[in-house]
């Protein structure tokens, strides 16, 4: 299974590649983003901030979004699932518009959310994994209109969050996989099987 990882030049992408090559597949890291809207695969990794993290993909968000709507496979990882959404607290660029709603600032009194914290769910994302910890560090959240879409939630000082969305066959996720240990490799195992399914 070939996936193509977008770089937007904003962080470091070698723990989340060598996480989905783990998990056995094949991982094109691309600069052009181009390149992304002929994949057979997207992955929008998650480190960056909103607006330096979309701007190279602002050239191609509308035939982004039309591939995702068709049905393209797609795993987005924290900022990579944040620019989906129309647009962010955090910033001024407009987002890729995927998915409704809007990334608001966590209501919290210790920001950002740093660390190991449970995600409750029963999405088909999550066989095969016991310990539902997982590794967050976010200052942001996703506020979908549509709560169809949350597989996945996260309570943090009181405040639940949605952690896990799926829409079509695009899985994001608000923590970080590839930083989770054995339950974060065994759900990334799960989306690449998933991934080569609907290819």
């Amino acid at each position: 299974m070939k996936m193509l990882m977008a770089d937007y030049q904003v962080g470091n992408l070698h723990s989340i590649k060598k996480a989905l090559e783990l998990a056995g597949a094949e991982v094109e890291i691309v600069t052009d983003m181009s390149k992304m809207v002929d994949a057979k695969c997207m992955v929008f990794p998650g480190v960056g901030a909103f607006d330096c993290t979309v701007e190279p993909l602002l050239p191609y968000m509308d035939a982004i979004r039309e591939r995702l709507e068709a049905g393209v496979p797609c795993l987005g990882v924290c900022i990579g699932t944040q620019i989906l959404f129309p647009g962010s607290d955090e910033g001024q660029s407009r987002g890729v518009s995927f998915y409704d709603g809007r990334v608001r600032k966590l209501p919290c009194k210790t920001v950002p959310h740093m660390g190991w914290n449970n995600v409750d769910g029963d999405d088909p994302m999550f066989e095969g994994i016991e310990d539902r910890h997982f590794y967050f560090a976010n200052s942001y959240y996703c506020d979908p209109e549509n709560k169809d879409v949350v597989k996945g939630t996260t309570t943090y000082e009181g405040f639940t969050f949605a952690t896990l969305m799926r829409k079509n066959n695009a899985i994001t996720s608000q923590f970080h996989p590839e930083k989770s240990s054995e339950s974060g490799l065994r759900f990334l195992k799960n989306f690449v099987t998933y991934a080569e399914d609907k290819a």
